[in-house]
């Protein structure tokens, strides 16, 4: 073992295939990012009001969604509880206004009907009454001198974003409901 590592031209292999490997797992983190807007079903989610202050990232829009609050009786895992910080799945299908409703939370992905979405997200905080979730499209960076206009009607935005297969969401727009 030792005189195959020592000899220079099997070294110069297994650096290549580092260096190749290396490669590889940044594009696959990059492509990743991707990977949602390729292979994700599009959603629309209300949002309701925030108002955030940071001076030290930009201009942003800080947004909840009607979806981020569950009602308990949504969690079907059966003898347990949700607790913070765990992983949850919410299954959003669109209602009568095309606008992305809960109709269901668990701790796996379940199976899906069509028509259905697995949102990923995780438990921010669960209440006697409700279940609070973060989803990871919560900040949307905006152009300089624009944040503060669209948090001003952020009760009356719809955000258009894309759920991939895995759970994963990513916004792809903002829309104002009032033109």
């Amino acid at each position: 073992m030792t005189e195959s590592i020592r000899n220079p031209k099997r070294r110069s292999l297994l650096l290549a295939g580092l260096v190749l490997l290396q490669t590889l797992v940044l594009i696959g983190i990059a492509m990743s990012f991707y990977a949602v807007s390729w292979f994700g079903q599009e959603i629309r989610v209300k949002t309701v009001p925030v108002d955030p202050r940071d001076l030290l990232y930009g201009d942003y829009v800080t947004l909840s969604y009607d979806i981020s609050s569950l009602d308990t009786r949504l969690w079907k895992e059966a003898g347990s509880t949700p607790e913070r910080g765990e992983p949850i799945y919410v299954v959003l299908k669109p209602g009568t206004d095309g606008l992305a409703e809960a109709i269901g939370a668990y701790r796996n992905k379940p199976a899906l009907q069509p028509g259905e979405i697995a949102m990923r997200g995780s438990v921010n905080y669960n209440a006697l009454d409700s279940i609070r979730v973060k989803y990871g499209v919560e900040k949307y960076y905006v152009p300089e001198g624009t944040g503060k206009s669209l948090e001003e009607k952020a009760d009356r935005l719809i955000v258009r974003m894309k759920v991939a297969p895995w759970g994963q969401a990513k916004i792809e727009q903002l829309e104002d409901r009032v033109q």
